[in-house]
């Protein structure tokens, strides 16, 4: 069964501060990125959430239907300090029982994409910011989710490895994911193939199909 998640009639505000959206509605579906953009505090991070089914929201419904597994990466990377980067992206590998021979294989082809093969056996505590954003995407990416939800992916990154991370995602929906990306960042809004603008006054997807 393929992957979808519908949204109807979405509605949340926290209490006792201003409704964030209201009567949002639309479909996510696999092969498409969709873009939620909009200023810092117009409820981006908060949508991921209610997706994510971490926050219920306080009007209308989420339905998912044949998402087994969900990736999230958060705009801050948190990692073990000791650990190196490899064992990062490993883990979710061997969590679904692929040999460890395989797991780092299938690991460090995944970092390749991320531009993060020199960093591989470095320990996270030695990593950049922009790397350590790089190789959570990475550590997302290898558990092979249905649903891959991403908080200001490029926020730390300078132009060119942005470039390279809007790209690796494209491919990652067309690989049959559901990709959400929460943004700011003009460049990873255009490499969005929908757009739900949380700042617009008529909120919906204002690129690509109509909702």
């Amino acid at each position: 069964m393929s992957a979808s998640v519908v949204v109807s009639g979405l509605s949340h505000a926290f209490p006792g501060h201003p409704v964030l959206f209201e009567d949002l509605s639309f479909e996510l579906r696999p092969g498409r990125i969709t873009g939620l953009c909009g200023p810092s505090g117009c409820g981006k991070s908060t949508l991921l959430s209610i997706l994510a089914g971490w926050v219920e929201p306080t009007g209308g419904q989420v339905r998912a239907t044949g998402v087994e597994r969900t990736g999230w990466v958060f705009q801050n990377p948190h990692g073990v300090p000791g650990r190196t980067a490899l064992d990062h992206v490993v883990l979710p590998l061997l969590a679904r029982g692929t040999a460890r021979a395989e797991a780092e294989e299938r690991a460090r082809a995944v970092m390749a994409d991320f531009r993060l093969t020199e960093v591989a056996d470095r320990p996270f505590r030695q990593l950049s910011g922009g790397e350590a954003q790089r190789l959570m995407l990475s550590r997302a990416v290898s558990s092979a989710p249905d649903l891959l939800l991403v908080d200001e992916p490029t926020a730390q990154l300078d132009p060119r490895t942005a470039e390279t991370v809007n790209a690796t995602l494209g491919g990652i929906a067309g690989a049959g994911a559901i990709v959400v990306i929460a943004t700011h960042d003009p460049h990873t809004r255009a490499a969005c193939t929908d757009v739900i603008d949380l700042h617009s006054a008529a909120l919906g997807v204002v690129r690509g199909e109509a909702l």
